[in-house]
């Protein structure tokens, strides 16, 4: 006979115009690096408009008069050839260089001069000095260089926009994991094909072999295997059957499920994990805020070169087309396109990197901060445990049955939900052993359960029920009962027919996994400290298990972030990983707060990392992300500032005594090789393991 129930009986336990609205978007050229559609947007417009330029440059080149002097050729002369040069380079201006023009435009209303302010100038530059040279006999203009200029402008961006979106590609791989159309079942049987965004909690749907699962629910019928990788970067399949929960975007194994839905949509865990890494992606760390200001600095800094060069070539007497050489030089190279790349394009890198790793990011200042902890602060219940009653071990009077006492108990728990229940049931079913039928069965309030079987009076609860029952255990169990209490176990009894007859442990099972992360930490430096609401003697038992040695014991749910800022006031760095509602104010007190995912939403909220897998090894890992996007980005800025170091005085001309002298197309190109560099550097990234 079942009961149903529970009882408290146990103690213890867009489409964008290209011309306008995708380029002005991208007006903060440092923070729109982050926005993965922003940047699909700008390589499309740079890649389309690169062609067309470079198209039209060729003719510039050939009929150049310049290079035709320096290459010793003669280009074919007809009526009003002279005029294709500059006609074909005001066109290229018009179509490739106006548009750095206007995503300047908002740089200097803001009075945030930035890469397409100085862009803009050296063109601009260039663009009028050439211009005006047609109407001076004796002067000639560099539109050779102009439309050079610019072919290498766009192209860096294009290859800059298709890095950063390649980067940001979490959002975009996420987005593809939900199939477009659903087979929902209805009430008489008929499978209808449906689109996705029209199924409801409720709603039952067939999920066939190989098929994506389009939503979030619970299986009802069918057994399988479900390949959740994208969405919890869980590798291994995981076995799914009745009464299982299954989440959208997961891939489907060799077998067919009936899964009823209970979130569709912005409510699933798969839209969930979006809007995280969409989050982290806009969100702003200090470095990013350095290279900012470093890349609005810049700008002053190139002015006031670019003036400094113009004044000693004129007093050195250069000719003007020379001075402007120089100015629109010096502006080019010192574009600051590796300084505005190198945090931004690092951060795409590692949220996309962290997303498929079960590993996301809401607050990328939590993630910079990460590598300067020195101590990791977890929860115990549900997160280094498994928040699950295991059953440890057993004792049974003289002459009775191990096997046929775990039968008992477990047929008077019945189908109660208590966790202690649900423990013993587990071992009843892992042993292999049979229920006996009950009937009378009678739950007694704080105390315990009663029924009959066989004939007799049995019980089941613990140590208040044998108080109440005047009974005391036999040598054996009294001596089992010692052994078990100073591990912090949780005891019950079978009673039969007045008699105990056997003693069964219970524990709050440790995760696995659990054992690996605190070593993992501890390799790294970081001290592991446990807090929990439990007993002293339970919380040093798992805290012994572990290898911890700094634990905090019967913490009550209020004071738990006291712990952490108390241990924040001694000068700690301190990180708190936990999942529950009475875990978030610790969350959000600590330097950074860890979620883990399969926890509350309140617990998530409070939290600037979130691991999607149950699994604490999670935490060294992103110890150790933190720590290498920290370094790539410090090199991407070093080599940012160094590059504009050593080729501002280049470009101004301090060797041109030695006969060397850059040109404003070769400027462009070393900035846009610096640009490839930093791009180089951050998907160095991909090739570590975390």
């Amino acid at each position: 006979m079942a009961h149903s129930g529970s009882h408290p009986a146990h103690e213890g336990g867009g489409q964008r115009d290209s011309k306008a609205a995708a380029e002005t978007n991208h007006e903060r050229a440092p923070e729109g690096h982050a926005h993965h559609t922003g940047h699909a947007d700008h390589e499309q417009l740079f890649r389309r408009r690169f062609w067309v330029c470079l198209a039209l440059s060729l003719p510039v080149l050939l009929f150049s008069p310049s290079l035709q002097d320096w290459l010793g050729y003669t280009a074919p002369t007809f009526a009003f050839s002279h005029w294709i040069t500059p006609v074909l380079a005001v066109v290229i201006f018009a179509y490739g260089g106006v548009p750095f023009l206007r995503m300047a435009w908002p740089e200097i209303l803001g009075r945030r001069p930035g890469m397409m302010t100085l862009i803009s100038l050296a063109i601009s530059v260039a663009f009028v000095y050439s211009v005006a040279t047609l109407f001076v006999s004796d002067a000639e203009g560099f539109f050779w260089e102009l439309v050079t200029l610019i072919d290498v402008m766009l192209l860096g961006h294009w290859l800059e926009m298709r890095s950063v979106r390649q980067a940001s590609g979490a959002l975009g791989e996420l987005a593809k994991l939900l199939p477009d159309t659903a087979e929902r079942i209805q009430p008489d049987g008929k499978i209808e094909e449906v689109a996705v965004d029209v199924l409801a909690g409720g709603d039952l749907v067939l999920v066939r072999p190989g098929g994506s699962v389009p939503a979030d629910g619970v299986v009802v019928e069918g057994e399988s295997d479900a390949n959740e990788a994208m969405v919890t970067g869980e590798s291994t399949p995981v076995a799914k059957g009745p009464g299982d929960r299954v989440v959208a975007g997961s891939i489907n194994g060799d077998g067919s499920l009936r899964v009823q839905v209970n979130a569709v949509g912005d409510g699933t865990t798969l839209a969930g994990i979006m809007r995280l890494v969409d989050e982290a992606q806009k969100s702003r760390s200090q470095t990013q805020l350095l290279a900012d200001r470093a890349a609005g600095w810049l700008f002053y800094v190139a002015v006031a070169v670019a003036v400094i060069t113009a004044l000693a070539w004129w007093f050195a007497g250069a000719g003007l087309s020379v001075v402007v050489s120089r100015v629109a030089t010096v502006l080019v190279i010192a574009c600051p396109h590796a300084l505005g790349l190198a945090v931004p394009l690092v951060v795409a890198l590692v949220t996309s990197i962290g997303a498929r790793r079960g590993l996301l990011v809401r607050d990328r200042a939590a993630l910079e901060e990460a590598r300067n902890l020195d101590i990791v602060m977890f929860d115990k219940t549900g997160t280094l445990t498994t928040g699950r009653f295991e059953m440890t071990e057993g004792a049974v009077a003289e002459g009775e049955d191990e096997k046929a006492a775990l039968g008992l108990a477990a047929a008077l728990e019945g189908d109660s939900e208590h966790p202690i229940a649900v423990g013993i049931r587990d071992a009843a079913v892992a042993r292999g052993v049979v229920e006996p039928e009950i009937d009378s069965f009678d739950a007694m309030k704080g105390r315990g359960v009663r029924a009959r079987s066989g004939g007799s009076d049995v019980y089941l609860g613990g140590p208040r029920l044998l108080q109440e029952l005047g009974l005391q255990p036999e040598e054996r169990i009294r001596t089992f009962e010692e052994t078990v209490r100073e591990k912090g176990r949780t005891l019950v009894y079978v009673i039969q027919d007045g008699k105990v007859v056997a003693a069964f442990a219970l524990a709050d099972a440790i995760r696995t996994e659990s054992r690996q992360a605190v070593e993992d930490l501890q390799a790294m430096g970081v001290e592991v400290a446990m807090l929990t609401g439990d007993a002293e003697q339970v919380a040093r038992t798992v805290a012994a298990e572990l290898h911890i040695s700094r634990y905090f014991a019967e913490v009550l749910p209020e004071d738990k972030d006291g712990k952490v800022e108390e241990l924040r006031r001694s000068g700690r760095r301190v990180a708190m990983v936990g999942d529950g509602v009475n875990d978030a104010p610790a969350l959000a007190r600590a330097d950074v707060g860890i979620a883990i995912g399969s926890g509350t939403d309140v617990a998530v909220a409070s939290a600037g990392i979130v691991l999607v897998r149950s699994d604490p090894r999670a935490v060294a890992g992103l110890l150790r992300l933190s720590s290498a996007s920290y370094r790539k980005m410090v090199q991407n800025l070093v080599w940012a500032a160094g590059y504009n170091a050593v080729a501002l005085p280049l470009a101004a001309g301090v060797l041109a005594p030695f006969g060397i002298l850059i040109s404003p197309a070769v400027g462009a190109v070393l900035m846009s090789i610096s640009t490839i560099i930093v791009a180089f550097n951050a998907q160095l990234l991909r090739r570590q393991t975390f």
